[in-house]
């Protein structure tokens, strides 16, 4: 799959820096040209914010990080960059000088995003000398989380840079969905205008106030959208008769006087400070960092919860989530063991905050996921990695024993290691030990037991030869290390 190995944002504002974010995290290099006094206090808080959402999102191996540095000049900034990403303020003439600057100094085979809400690709490529380059992607904040850009070529983009762009988009996380035609404030931003009027309608004729109305969003239909969107939900309103029974019952109603979609509110000065008024009452107590961690860690909850759905396939966002980390996982470095040196090195980490309860300290099952992850990390280095699983075969864990012995807090810098036990390799034998990075505190072992099984079969087998020549070596060195002192206890074991 084609990546980008350099990137470059010009404008790091709330998008331009998400988006440097995100290339970051992914292990691309970026230059980021944005004249603001403040640009890079700015994107050092965006960072920390997204590098915390990351270490509670997903387990699997992340790339290292990309190096993020700022540029005097457009010019410098986009040289030798791949995807170059425009993100300056939403004003035509602006946009079209910043993009033919852009065009004039990077390289002719470069990708150029516009992150525009509303203009059209036509407009802004028309000063530009290799307009077949340049097409609009969209995104939606925090675009270091959430996964969509719409793409959107004008009347000289190229098709094939719009499916270019939208399979590097897949190898950072993003899904490009690629809009049939141009225009005016593309597929998202027409629906949430469309809400937002009426919104805004329903506040000023005193019908509700805004925390009213953002609940009635997030405790119904927005819990229904998140993972089945409009359309499909709708389907299952029909019940079996499906969409067209659905269309033929309630389709009347959208000639009902119900709603001003049409009629533009007036946002005089009285609306505004009622809305301001109500929404200081509502959330003004927190700061714009605060809620933006808040809303971060309630987007990677949702994405999780619907990463196991389907089967563990995934629904919605959680199925991009899922083929995501399946690609991390296919592209991490390979962990090479030296047996000769003992225990194997599998895991390290930092302990998000999604992972302390309320004593302060890191939650007890989040210790045996440290394992869990560990374990992971072997199976893949013994070849029994996502294919060999999606092949029909696995190990399946039969029993296991965890020791807490000492407490992790909130960005504790973890590790784990394992030794082999004797074992067959039918069965895998293991013993782990968590250490506390800064000072070697051991905080937890694991004694582990799994199985090798076909799940076509559905009975215990013996593991391919391909991961049986990986796995023996390990199993006949760690052989003659000294056996653990824990290893075999019972539960209540006396230290």
């Amino acid at each position: 799959m084609a990546k980008i190995n350099q990137a470059a944002c010009i404008g790091g504002g709330v998008i331009g820096g998400a988006w440097a974010a995100r290339f970051v995290l992914a292990g691309i290099d970026t230059r980021i040209f944005d004249p603001h006094p403040e640009a890079q206090r700015l994107m050092s808080e965006v960072m920390a914010n997204a590098e915390r959402a990351y270490e509670m999102l997903t387990r699997a191996p992340l790339p290292v990080k990309g190096t993020l540095s700022f540029s005097g000049s457009i010019e410098d900034a986009v040289r030798g960059a791949e995807w170059i990403q425009e993100s300056v303020p939403e004003r035509l003439d602006l946009k079209r000088s910043v993009l033919a600057q852009i065009d004039a100094a990077a390289d002719p085979k470069a990708l150029i995003g516009s992150s525009t809400s509303g203009l059209m690709p036509t407009d802004l490529q028309r000063d530009m000398k290799h307009p077949e380059r340049m097409f609009v992607a969209h995104p939606y904040n925090p675009v270091y989380l959430l996964p969509l850009a719409e793409l959107v070529g004008g009347q000289k983009t190229t098709r094939a840079v719009l499916e270019d762009a939208k399979v590097k988009l897949a190898t950072i996380g993003m899904t490009g969905l690629i809009i049939n035609k141009e225009i005016e404030a593309l597929v998202g931003d027409r629906l949430l205008e469309a809400f937002w009027r009426e919104a805004l309608w329903l506040i000023k004729d005193d019908v509700c106030d805004a925390e009213t109305l953002d609940n009635v969003i997030r405790y119904s239909f927005g819990l229904r959208w998140a993972q089945m969107g409009l359309f499909e939900t709708y389907r299952i309103t029909g019940g079996e008769a499906g969409m067209r029974d659905f269309l033929s019952k309630y389709g009347s109603s959208l000639s009902w006087p119900w709603s001003k979609l049409t009629d533009v509110v007036d946002l005089d000065a009285d609306l505004v400070e009622k809305i301001a008024v109500q929404s200081d009452a509502q959330s003004g107590q927190r700061g714009i960092r605060e809620l933006e961690r808040i809303r971060d860690q309630n987007l990677v909850g949702i994405m999780q919860a619907l990463k196991v759905g389907d089967e563990g396939r995934g629904w919605g966002a959680g199925k991009l989530l899922a083929e995501f980390e399946a690609h991390l996982w296919k592209t991490a470095p390979t962990l090479r063991a030296n047996p000769s040196n003992g225990a194997l090195k599998l895991l390290e980490l930092k302990v998000p905050a999604a992972w302390i309860d309320y004593n302060g300290h890191m939650t007890e099952y989040r210790y045996t996921q440290c394992f869990a992850d560990a374990c992971d990390a072997l199976l893949q280095l013994i070849g029994a990695d996502i294919e060999y699983v999606k092949a029909g075969h696995s190990y399946y864990t039969v029993e296991s024993h965890v020791r807490l012995l000492a407490e992790a807090k909130l960005g504790d810098a973890l590790y784990v290691k394992a030794q082999l036990l004797p074992s067959d390799g039918k069965k895998i034998h293991t013993f782990m030990w968590l250490y506390q990075a800064s000072d070697e505190t051991l905080l937890s072992t694991y004694e582990q037991l799994m199985l090798h099984v076909s799940s076509k079969e559905n009975r215990s087998i013996p593991p391919l030869p391909e991961v049986m020549r990986k796995l023996k070596p390990l199993i006949e060195a760690h052989a003659v290390l000294p056996a653990p002192d824990a290893a075999g206890r019972s539960v209540g074991q006396r230290k």
